[in-house]
């Protein structure tokens, strides 16, 4: 992924903007889209933000459709470190499985409001 601008982040003030990095070092960066709380745990449906990102939004939520290519989302759980900050750690396969199912289900309940 090529360098996102500072100035393309302060456009983005509004929504949460997670910072990955992977094993090498490189940054991906991700707008937190929803939370979605499985049980006791909470989960971010995270979108990546690329490069020359369309700064109109269609206003809808992730996979609504109006776009052509279809985007991957990531999910992330949402821990607490030793200092009390929110970092947000892979969840495991059986988690990723309940949080796939809650959001399809607030998908639906979605659609039908």
């Amino acid at each position: 992924m090529a360098d996102i601008e500072k100035d393309d982040l302060e456009e983005l003030d509004e929504e949460l903007v997670v910072v990955m990095t992977d094993e090498e070092g490189n940054e991906y960066y991700y707008r937190e889209e929803m939370i979605v709380p499985v049980g006791d745990k909470q989960y971010a449906i995270l979108i990546p933000i690329e490069d020359g990102e369309e700064e109109e939004d269609c206003g809808c939520s992730a996979g609504c459709g109006c776009s052509e290519d279809e985007v991957d989302v990531y999910i992330a759980r949402i821990d607490t470190d030793e200092n009390g900050e929110e970092i947000y750690v892979d969840p495991t396969d059986e988690e990723f499985e309940e949080v796939r199912k809650a959001y399809e289900e607030l998908m639906v309940e979605d659609e039908a409001e």
